[in-house]
């Protein structure tokens, strides 16, 4: 059985009412109106994005998803398997990935970009195994920027908005949402936001 450590959302460990909780949830609602073909969820913890990305969805055909914990896989296979499910543990940062994997039509990553060094090859493997014309839907916390130290202990760092955007470049089109709990939108000039979730077409 998995325990909590605070890294990874396990709603059926945690209150329902927390705030992390309700925002995984949001994130993985909002992808799920651009969810279709082949589906990628990367880094998907304990796999609980894959109930809500599969519900009152028939576009999807199949959806894999991928994470470094052996841990976080085996708990999705137990408790988030359905007939569209895979699941595989593997590295972010593998450039095979897209060899081993095939291609996709629609790749999820939310909050795995900031746990790491490498980011550049990391958008770069998720380019690679996107099908051209796919949609890339990624998230992140707004912070101080790459060159300041970050509070969570689970992050290397995070990333202004300019940042960001800077290391999706290799995607032609992009457009950025902002999200502060259950909320995901366009932003609006007086609001303050948390979390930035772009969404990214090849």
């Amino acid at each position: 059985m998995m325990e909590y450590t605070g890294e990874r959302i396990i709603p059926k460990l945690m209150n329902p009412k927390n705030g992390l909780v309700i925002e995984h949830i949001a994130r993985y609602a909002f992808a799920n109106e651009f969810c279709k073909g082949r589906v990628l969820d990367i880094a998907c913890g304990s796999g609980y994005g894959s109930e809500i990305l599969l519900t009152d969805n028939d576009k999807i055909t199949k959806l894999v998803g991928i994470d470094i914990s052996t841990e976080s896989i085996a708990y999705a296979k137990q408790h988030y398997s359905f007939p569209q499910t895979s699941y595989y543990t593997d590295n972010a940062l593998n450039k095979d990935l897209h060899t081993i994997y095939g291609t996709f039509d629609t790749i999820i990553s939310f909050e795995t970009i900031e746990h790491f060094e490498g980011d550049e090859i990391f958008v770069q493997n998720l380019y690679n195994l996107l099908k051209p014309n796919g949609t890339l839907i990624i998230s992140t916390p707004f912070g101080r920027g790459k060159d300041h130290p970050c509070s969570c202990p689970f992050h290397v760092f995070q990333y202004t908005e300019e940042e960001f955007l800077e290391v999706l470049k290799p995607f032609q089109q992009i457009a950025m949402y902002h999200q502060i709990d259950s909320t995901i939108e366009l932003p609006k000039e007086d609001q303050k936001y948390y979390l930035m979730v772009a969404v990214c077409k090849k």
